[in-house]
């Protein structure tokens, strides 16, 4: 049997799969703690709320191992590349983010989307412009961050 009569699956969806209104979620993902130690050393991100835990203990608001809100970003758009973009994502145009609480290691999160705006590219044939509105929410109902990116999608014919 050659790959090509054999279907694969995990493609992402086309622009005509994701009309205005359209809502999904991803599956979820557990923030561990050398997530946050390789996130924090790959981007030198060397604030001591990250990297000093006598800190956080003793003198920050904060308490606990705390995970970036770009670790939170990421991680929510690494789960929609995987359900929803592989082959069919062209190109990330722009958002607005906003950070609403903190996520810890031991913190399971999903992302919950809904399609807000979907039409033809106009200057790109055979492509689509989506935005959706983007929650990142804890295993408890907790908001970590919301955003609306617009993305330039593949069109099935």
């Amino acid at each position: 049997m050659k790959s090509n009569d054999i279907e694969t699956v995990g493609l992402g969806q086309y622009f005509e799969d994701l009309p205005v209104g359209r809502k999904f979620r991803t599956i979820g993902r557990t923030i561990q703690d050398a997530d946050i130690c390789a996130f924090v050393n790959v981007i030198h991100m060397t604030e001591v709320l990250f990297t000093d835990m006598e800190f956080v203990k003793n003198e920050s608001d904060i308490k606990g191992r705390l995970a970036p809100g770009a670790l939170s970003y990421c991680f929510a758009e690494g789960l929609l590349a995987q359900a929803t973009m592989q082959k069919t994502g062209y190109a990330f145009l722009g958002m607005e983010l906003d950070i609403k609480n903190p996520a810890f290691a031991g913190d399971t999160i999903h992302v919950e989307c809904e399609v807000i705006e979907a039409r033809l590219s106009k200057s790109r044939p055979g492509r689509g412009l989506v935005r959706t509105s983007n929650r990142v929410v804890k295993q408890d109902g907790t908001v970590v961050l919301t955003y609306t990116p617009l993305r330039m999608l593949k069109c099935k014919s």
